[in-house]
C-alpha cells in the first residue's frame, strides 16, 4: 500500500483537514518531475550553477531580517530553516530555498512553501490539542482527588483519625523512621481496598536512620485531603424517568451522603472518562506520527526526484519543533495508566490496560460464509414461492382475496423489517467507504458495532426465517394431507414472531447481545420521550420508525386477528369497527409523537430555535393524521379539503426539513451549486438525483392520509406495503445524506471524542 493511502486510512477522520496534505504537496513534486525530464537536467548541478546558486543564496540572508541562527559553510546547502516571530503572534517556521535561481526553481520554492504552510499548521493544531488534554488533565486530577475522599470516607471511616495520628507522629522532630513506618503500615493495614489513598513510595533502601531518609519518608506519604468533599457536589444520579421527573418537580440537592452506592456510580462514571480520556491521547500521539512521518517521507521524494540533499535539515527541524519535542502527551499517558491500573484495576496491569484498549474489531470469515449461504437460501425460496403460486394458478384462486385481507399482513411485517436492516446494511458499507465514522456518531461501543457483512447476514437470515413460514404456510394449505392442520398452518406467523422476539430479548451472548441491548435501550428512550436526555442515536432511532406505520399497523393486525378474529377459519371482524379505524391512526401518530416530544426537550434544554421549528413539522404531522381521521369517520368536502391540504403543507415542510437541513443542501452561496461546500461523493450529480428522488417518494407519503393506494391491477393490501417498502427506501437514503452532513459538522469543530460527564462538581470552579 503506497504511504498516501496508508495515511488516509490511519488519520482520525474529524481532524482530516489537520493533517499535512501529502497528496497536494506529491502533486508539486510530480510537477517538478516533469518539469525536469521534459527538460532533461542532469541529476547534480553543475559547478557554474553552485555558484551562482551561492551568490543568490547570500544576497537572500542579507535581505531577510528574521532568520535566526548562521549560515553553513557548505556549498551543497539547499534551503535554510528558521523559526521566525511575529508580533502578537506565535513562532512559525519558514524555509529560505537558496537555489530558486535555476531552472525550474520556482516550482521546487512553491513546493516549500506549500511544505511550510502545512508544518505550521500541522504544529499549531497539535500544540492546541495538547493544551486541551493539559486542562483535560488537571480536570480528572480534581476528580481523582474527590473520588479517593470519597473512598476513604465510605470504605472505612475510622482511617481519618489514623491518618491524624501519623500526622502527629510525623510532626514529632524525635520520631524515628521505624515509628513512622509502623504508623503509616497501620493506615495501610486499616484500608478497605489497595487503592483507597494516593501512592505511599517509601524507601527501603536507607537504614542509617539520619534526617534526611526521614524527611523523605514523610514526604512520601500523602493521603488523600478529606477537605475536598467541603468543596465538591456530585452528580451521579443516572438520566432516568425518576431523576428527570424528580429534578422536574423538585430542586435535586446532590450534596454527598457518603454511601456507597454513591461510590460505586461515581467510580463508574470516573472510571468511564478515564477510558475516553486515554483513546484522546492515543489518537493524538498517533496524529504526531503520523505528520511526521509524512513529512520524513515527502522530504525523501524530494531528494529522490532533484539529486538533492534537504531533507537531512528540513527533517532535524521537525524534530527541534514542538511536534517532534513535545513529550507532554507521553507522559500523561504514562500518568493515565500508572493511575488507571492503581485505582481501577486494583494494581493488575493487564486487566487495567484490557479495559483501557479496547479490542479491534474482527472480520470472521464464517460470517461471510453464512452470509452468503443465506443469501443463496433466500434466493431459492423466492423461486420457490413463485413456482408453487404458478404451478397452483394461485392468482386465480378463490380464496386470494381473503388470503391477501388476512394472511398476507402477517407476513408484510418481515418485509418492512428485511427491507429496512438491507438499506442500514448498505448504508454502513457506504459509510464506511467514504470515511463517516458512524461509530463514534452513533456512540457504539468501540469493537461491538456491526459492519455491512453482520447487518446484511441478520437480514439475511431473518429473510430465510419468513419466506420459508411463507412456503411451509402455502403447501400445508394447499395439500390435503396437511389439511387437518389448518389452525397450525394459521399460527405458523405468530410463531416466527414470537422466534424473533426472543431472540431479540435473549440475555445470552449470542447473535450480536451488544447491538440488541443498544437497540432495546434506544427504543425505550424514545417510548419514555421526553423522560430521558435525548441523545443522536434516540433521535436517529425515532426518524426510523416514522418510517415503519405500516409496520407497527401490521403489529396491531396481529392482535386483531389472533385475539379478536377467528384465525382457524381465517376472517376477523375487528377491522371494520371504528375503534379498529381510530387505532390504526393513533398507532401510527405514536412514533411521530414520540419525535416531537423529543424535539421539545431537546428545545428547553438546548434554547435551540431550530428544535422548536422541527418540533413543528412532527406536530404538522400528527394534525395531518387526525384530520385524516375526522375524515374517515364523518365524510364530507370540508374534512376532504382539511385533509388534504394539512397533508400537504406537511410534505412540503418535511421535504424543505430533509434537503436543507437534515442534509445541509441547497446553499446558495456554497462552493458546489446549490449543494454545500463539502460534499463526500465527487459525483455532484448524485446529490441532486437524491433530491428529486427524495421529493417524488415524500409524495408517497400521502397515502398515510389520504388513502392513495387503490389499482386496479394490484390488491389494495399490496398496493399498501409498496408504499410503505418506497417510504423506507426514502429513509434509508435520507440515513446516508443525514449523517454525512453530521461527520461535516464534527469535522468542522474537529469534535473526535465523546463528552463523558463527571461525577463530581467544584462548587468554586477552581483548580485543587
Amino acid at each position: 500500500m503506497k504511504f498516501g493511502k496508508e495515511l488516509a486510512s490511519q488519520m482520525v477522520p474529524e481532524w482530516q483537514e489537520a493533517y499535512m496534505d501529502y497528496n497536494k504537496l506529491k502533486k508539486l513534486l510530480k510537477d517538478l518531475m516533469i518539469f525536469r525530464q521534459r527538460n532533461g537536467f542532469s541529476s547534480s548541478p553543475g559547478p557554474a550553477d553552485r555558484t551562482r546558486s551561492l551568490k543568490r543564496r547570500l544576497t537572500m540572508y542579507r535581505a531577510f531580517s528574521g532568520l535566526r541562527g548562521s549560515l553553513k559553510k557548505n556549498d551543497d546547502e539547499v534551503i535554510l530553516v528558521s523559526s521566525v516571530q511575529q508580533e502578537g503572534s506565535e513562532n512559525y517556521y519558514q524555509t529560505m530555498f537558496l537555489r530558486s535561481s535555476e531552472d525550474g526553481g520556482e516550482y521546487e520554492l512553491v513546493f516549500f512553501r506549500r511544505l511550510d504552510d502545512e508544518f505550521n499548521k500541522v504544529v499549531k493544531f497539535y500544540k492546541t490539542k495538547v493544551e486541551e488534554v493539559k486542562i483535560k488533565a488537571e480536570q480528572l486530577s480534581k476528580q481523582m482527588d474527590a473520588l479517593i475522599a470519597l473512598r476513604i470516607t465510605v470504605d472505612k471511616p475510622d482511617m481519618e483519625q489514623r491518618v491524624e495520628e501519623v500526622k502527629v507522629v510525623t510532626s514529632g522532630g524525635n520520631s524515628s523512621p521505624a515509628t513512622v513506618i509502623a504508623s503509616v503500615n497501620g493506615v495501610k493495614q486499616g484500608r478497605q481496598h489497595m487503592d483507597t489513598i494516593h501512592e505511599v513510595e517509601m524507601s527501603t533502601e536507607s537504614t542509617s536512620g539520619d534526617e534526611h531518609d526521614k524527611n523523605k519518608i514523610v514526604k512520601a506519604f500523602r493521603p488523600a485531603s478529606l477537605e475536598v468533599l467541603d468543596h465538591v457536589k456530585i452528580n451521579v444520579d443516572p438520566d432516568t424517568p425518576v431523576s428527570t421527573l424528580r429534578n422536574f418537580i423538585m430542586s435535586s440537592k446532590s450534596d454527598l451522603s457518603f454511601s456507597k452506592e454513591e461510590l460505586r456510580k461515581a467510580e463508574e462514571k470516573l472510571r468511564q472518562a478515564f477510558v475516553e480520556f486515554y483513546q484522546q491521547l492515543r489518537l493524538l500521539k498517533s496524529y504526531c506520527f503520523l505528520n511526521m512521518l509524512a513529512f520524513s517521507k515527502i522530504m525523501k521524494k524530494y531528494d529522490k526526484i532533484t539529486s538533492r540533499s534537504a531533507s537531512r535539515s528540513y527533517l532535524e527541524m521537525v524534530d527541534k519543533s514542538y511536534l517532534g519535542s513535545s513529550d507532554e502527551v507521553n507522559k500523561l499517558i504514562e500518568r493515565l495508566e500508572a493511575t488507571f491500573i492503581k485505582h481501577f484495576a486494583n494494581g493488575n496491569r493487564r486487566k487495567g490496560m484490557k479495559s483501557l484498549k479496547p479490542g479491534h474489531k474482527k472480520e470472521r470469515h464464517r460470517t461471510t460464509f453464512f452470509l452468503g449461504l443465506f443469501t443463496g437460501c433466500s434466493i431459492a425460496l423466492v423461486a420457490a414461492i413463485i413456482v408453487s403460486i404458478h404451478a397452483r394458478n394461485l392468482l386465480n384462486h378463490e380464496g386470494r382475496g381473503q388470503y391477501m385481507d388476512n394472511v398476507f399482513p402477517l407476513y408484510s411485517l418481515f418485509l418492512f423489517i428485511v427491507l429496512h436492516m438491507l438499506m442500514y446494511g448498505a448504508n454502513t458499507y457506504l459509510w464506511r467507504r467514504y470515511r463517516v465514522n458512524y461509530p463514534f456518531i452513533f456512540g457504539f461501543k468501540p469493537g461491538t458495532e456491526l459492519g455491512f457483512r453482520e447487518v446484511f447476514l441478520l437480514a439475511s437470515g431473518l429473510s430465510v426465517l419468513a419466506l420459508a413460514a411463507v412456503l411451509s404456510n402455502l403447501d400445508m394449505e394447499m395439500d390435503p394431507r396437511t389439511e387437518s392442520f389448518k389452525p397450525f398452518t394459521e399460527l405458523v406467523p405468530l410463531g416466527l414472531v414470537i422466534v424473533v422476539l426472543l431472540i431479540t430479548f435473549c440475555p445470552f451472548n449470542i447473535i450480536y447481545r451488544s447491538s440488541r441491548f443498544f437497540l432495546i435501550r434506544s427504543a425505550w428512550h424514545c417510548i419514555c420521550a421526553p423522560l430521558y436526555k435525548v441523545t443522536l442515536p434516540d433521535f436517529f432511532l425515532a426518524d426510523q420508525l416514522t418510517s415503519q406505520v405500516q409496520a407497527f399497523r401490521s403489529l396491531q393486525f396481529y392482535i386483531c386477528y389472533y385475539v379478536w378474529g377467528d384465525f382457524k377459519r381465517r376472517s376477523n371482524t375487528c377491522i371494520q369497527s371504528d375503534v379498529y379505524k381510530i387505532l390504526l391512526i393513533v398507532v401510527a401518530i405514536i412514533p411521530f409523537w414520540a419525535r416531537a416530544i423529543q424535539c421539545l426537550r431537546r428545545w428547553f434544554e438546548e434554547k435551540d430555535p431550530a428544535q422548536g421549528r422541527n418540533c413543528l413539522k412532527y406536530f404538522s404531522t400528527i394534525v395531518a393524521l387526525v384530520m385524516r381521521t375526522i375524515y374517515d369517520l364523518r365524510r364530507g368536502t370540508f374534512w376532504k379539503i382539511m385533509a388534504a391540504s394539512t397533508s400537504g403543507v406537511t410534505t412540503i415542510y418535511s421535504t424543505y426539513w430533509d434537503i436543507v437541513i437534515d442534509w445541509g443542501l441547497l446553499r446558495r452561496d456554497a462552493r458546489n451549486p446549490w449543494l454545500r461546500d463539502k460534499l463526500l461523493i465527487s459525483n455532484k450529480a448524485v446529490y441532486y438525483v437524491a433530491i428529486v428522488v427524495n421529493i417524488i417518494l415524500r409524495l408517497a407519503w400521502m397515502q398515510l392520509v389520504l388513502d392513495f393506494h387503490e389499482a386496479p391491477f394490484l390488491h389494495r393490501r399490496a398496493m399498501v406495503a409498496i408504499v410503505a417498502c418506497l417510504e423506507i427506501l426514502r429513509r434509508g437514503i435520507w440515513n446516508f445524506f443525514r449523517l454525512e452532513n453530521e461527520h461535516f459538522n464534527n469535522v468542522g469543530k474537529y469534535r473526535a471524542f465523546k463528552s463523558v460527564p463527571l461525577p463530581f462538581h467544584y462548587e468554586d470552579g477552581k483548580i485543587m
